[in-house]
């Protein structure tokens, strides 16, 4: 039996092929104008270099920010060219904005109003061919699943909600079968011993092993799964599969075998790179201190309007190796709003101030954490610093939660730009996985990551 290999691109590659057709698609249109038009502002030539390369850059940064390198919003072809316009309006403004690493500005004004225009036309047409070819069955990812069946829901429902092109053909079950089995009418079932006809028939790409107990699958099974593997064929296990695609430790699969999911990023003790952190965190701190100077006579006024109250709370929080410290922020709720006792916040919390829930929207009530930052309490990015009460509280219903605690605590965080705001034990859970995920990969293109997506947040008016 020999492998099918199918046309199936993973996400990231997904991604990439997205930016990188962007920038092509971007200098295609540059290239009509000038064959067409009297475009003389930019030109594709070896002089123009440099200019080129500016422009990619901004396309690429300003495309992380607005979000045209989501999958999820890219297959929506009116998000995505809401996204595109927001995206190139910014790229031509600091285009514009640059003479000294782009052209000087055209005589004829309306030069910029072509280049605006065609690199809108020429990008969305890439999108409306990429929704149109890329959203068929031929790069659907066929996957036969492998697992009890108590399992079978939880995984098919969370890897096809992370990528619409997975496509589970069907199962086998890895446990023995006998007369009073349950049977699963979800999908497709398979028997162990038609195995390799059924990879060649339904073209199956891989097969996932989601067997909450590898000591189950039966012995039969066992043997074609090895054979199978010895062909080269794919075949990896649940857990790994699900950290791939949603970017989340899966804590609720971890067990006495813990060591297995922690290998922590060796950047955690890498000096040079927290060197490098610890300085991009002062001088981020420095300007992020210089504005909230700035802004403080608005916010005096909005908060007393708004607030009625004091405009800066105070507040203690868990730091790294669970150390206390005292948080800063601008308050947002009304005064005494927990007199009683701790309280989770939660949507359209009452407690919230009508200005409150604009600095909360805006992020800007998290801005005077830049001098715990200075401090050294806290970092740029990190997982969100707990209070004690809900620490304690999260720690006895949530496995490995004080593990998010090995690093500084931060003023977003790969959490933050992923999910919503932790508002109960379950969402907790949620944020957690994605806090464990961060410190297993922490890398500076992680960070830079998480610092677009947060302007993201922030451009979008997502605070909570």
């Amino acid at each position: 039996m020999k492998q099918k290999n199918g046309i199936h691109f993973e996400i990231s590659e997904r991604k990439v092929l997205l930016g990188l057709l962007d920038i092509l698609m971007a200098f295609f249109g540059i290239y009509i104008l000038s064959i067409y038009t009297d475009f003389e502002y930019l030109s594709i030539s070896v002089e123009n270099t440099v200019h080129l390369v500016v422009l990619a850059i901004y396309i690429t940064l300003f495309g992380t920010v607005f979000e045209i390198y989501d999958l999820q919003k890219a297959s929506k072809l009116d998000v995505s060219f809401k996204n595109i316009v927001l995206c190139i309006s910014t790229v031509v403004l600091f285009y514009l904005l640059t003479p000294l690493i782009t052209p000087f500005l055209p005589e004829a004004r309306l030069q910029i109003v072509y280049f605006y225009v065609a690199l809108i036309v020429f990008i969305f047409l890439w999108r409306v061919l990429y929704n149109t070819l890329f959203a068929t069955p031929r790069f659907y990812k066929h996957i036969l699943l492998v697992g009890e069946l108590s399992n079978i829901d939880n995984v098919v429902n969370t890897l096809t909600s992370a990528d619409s092109n997975y496509r589970f053909i069907g199962f086998i079950n890895s446990e023995r079968d006998n007369d009073d089995s349950i049977k699963y009418k979800g999908l497709k079932e398979f028997r162990t011993k038609h195995l390799s006809n059924v990879i060649v028939d339904e073209q199956i790409s891989e097969i996932i092993v989601a067997a909450n107990n590898a000591e189950n699958i039966t012995p039969d099974l066992y043997h074609e799964l090895m054979l199978l593997l010895e062909r080269g064929f794919k075949i990896r296990e649940y857990t790994q599969v699900y950290e791939e695609v949603t970017k989340k430790v899966p804590i609720q699969y971890v067990g006495k075998d813990f060591y297995k999911y922690f290998p922590y990023s060796r950047n955690n003790e890498n000096q040079l790179y927290r060197f490098f952190h610890r300085t991009f965190d002062i001088i981020f701190s420095i300007f992020g201190l210089l504005f909230m100077v700035a802004i403080i006579p608005f916010l005096l006024i909005g908060n007393a309007l708004g607030n009625k109250g004091p405009l800066f709370y105070t507040q203690e929080r868990i730091g790294r190796n669970s150390s206390l410290f005292t948080i800063l922020k601008f308050r947002t709720m009304v005064v005494n709003a927990e007199a009683q006792k701790a309280q989770w916040a939660k949507k359209d919390d009452v407690r919230v101030t009508t200005f409150g829930k604009f600095l909360r929207r805006s992020r800007l009530d998290e801005v005077p954490q830049f001098i715990n930052i200075l401090k050294g309490e806290m970092s740029i990015i990190g997982p969100r610093p707990e209070r004690p009460f809900f620490v304690a509280e999260l720690s006895r219903s949530i496995p490995f939660y004080e593990t998010r605690h090995i690093v500084k605590p931060g003023l977003t965080g790969w959490a933050q730009v992923n999910s919503r705001y932790g508002g109960s034990v379950e969402e907790s859970l949620t944020k957690l996985q994605y806090d464990l995920y961060y410190i297993k990969h922490r890398s500076p293109f992680l960070d830079l990551n998480i610092i677009l997506k947060t302007l993201s947040t922030v451009l979008y008016y997502r605070g909570q």
